[in-house]
């Protein structure tokens, strides 16, 4: 039996070197402080890499994680200035600057930074409104991150960013609130419509207005381009009767036969004789009855007179016993404020001299 006591020996010793060992070795890690006490007390703190500690004296107090951490509260309630009750998430991002303080100055620092947390939170909500929590979140963020960080300080924390993740108003303020914000979007939506239909009003109306001068201006040239025809019209019909050089009685000849195609016209109601027509019926008459002047006048140049613009024609037609002015002014003369241009006449012959005698007859 004595070599079975010198195994269980042996195993023994190999698992307490073993234990030893592994007391005695310390590997940290990168990012990473590791409190170790001695006896009790605290001795120091390894950073990462391998260290070699006393076995069953240096004892291990805490492990911590020297990386940029992130937590998460759960909603809290909190009381505006207008007596609202909202909800609000926050998010802490932490640092652990001193492991030493932050494992021997508060029992648990995630719990003091959570209740320290809603606590600056409540203070700084409960000097705003709802309108104004809703539209600062940078400045609640702002002050809540300098008390953050300067109360968890001496527990060797540093708070980087405090971030309000949601902040959820009561729903009979959230039922208002979608309320208001459709009637805005209606109201908007009703002024840019307006502004549409204005502008559109204004631009028919400037097109309208363009497009009237535009057929105002054409009219008025085609009127001119017409008037300026009718007087080349006119010149070019007056040179060649000045050059023709008509005679007396040519003239009273065209005479008689434009007063039939004055009378035509179903329209006209009144026409006026000029005084020219008595003058050239005089010379007719003065020809037809064998006047020995007029022979004379029939070779004679007569240049055209023009009309008289305030010939009185009923004394001139009573004299040389030609019709008297009949009938009203044509319709178009009311429309247009002018005299009349084409009047209505029934035209008369002239009275025919009487033959002369005949010559007496010699005796057989």
């Amino acid at each position: 039996m004595p070599g079975i006591e010198t195994t269980v020996v042996l195993v023994l010793l190999l698992i307490f070197a073993i234990t030893v060992v592994a007391r005695t070795i310390r590997i940290v890690p990168q990012q990473t402080a590791v409190i170790i006490e001695r006896l009790g007390s605290y001795s120091r703190t390894l950073d990462d890499g391998m260290h070699v500690l006393v076995p069953f004296i240096d004892k291990p107090r805490a492990t911590i994680d020297l990386r940029e951490q992130v937590v998460t509260f759960p909603p809290q309630p909190v009381i505006t200035s207008d007596n609202l009750v909202v909800s609000i998430d926050t998010v802490i991002y932490y640092t652990v600057t001193d492991a030493k303080s932050a494992v021997y100055e508060i029992a648990n620092f995630i719990q003091g930074i959570e209740q320290l947390t809603v606590t600056t939170l409540r203070n700084v909500i409960g000097s705003l409104d709802l309108e104004e929590t809703l539209t600062s979140r940078d400045q609640i963020n702002g002050q809540l991150r300098g008390v953050l960080d300067q109360e968890t300080g001496r527990w060797g924390i540093r708070v980087n960013r405090v971030e309000l993740k949601a902040i959820d108003p009561p729903h009979s303020v959230q039922d208002s609130m979608e309320k208001q914000m459709r009637a805005e979007r209606d109201k908007r939506a009703a002024v840019l419509t307006a502004e549409g239909v204005k502008q559109s009003a204004i631009l028919t109306a400037q097109g309208e207005k363009e497009a009237q001068i535009l057929r105002a201006e054409g009219s008025a040239q085609a009127r001119v381009l017409e008037a300026q025809g009718q007087a080349q019209a006119i010149q070019q019909v007056f040179d060649a009767i000045h050059r023709g050089k008509p005679t007396q009685r040519l003239l009273a000849y065209q005479y008689l036969q434009v007063l039939p195609q004055l009378a035509r016209g179903d329209a006209n109601k009144m026409w006026i004789i000029p005084s020219e027509l008595t003058d050239a019926l005089r010379g007719v008459s003065s020809a037809l009855g064998g006047n020995a002047t007029g022979a004379a006048l029939e070779e004679e140049w007569v240049e055209p007179a023009p009309a008289p613009a305030a010939a009185p024609p009923i004394q001139r037609a009573k004299q040389f016993g030609e019709p008297e002015v009949i009938g009203d002014m044509h319709p178009q003369a009311h429309e247009h404020g002018q005299p009349v241009t084409q009047p209505v006449v029934q035209a008369v012959a002239p009275p025919v001299p009487p033959a002369p005698p005949a010559p007496p007859v010699p005796p057989a």
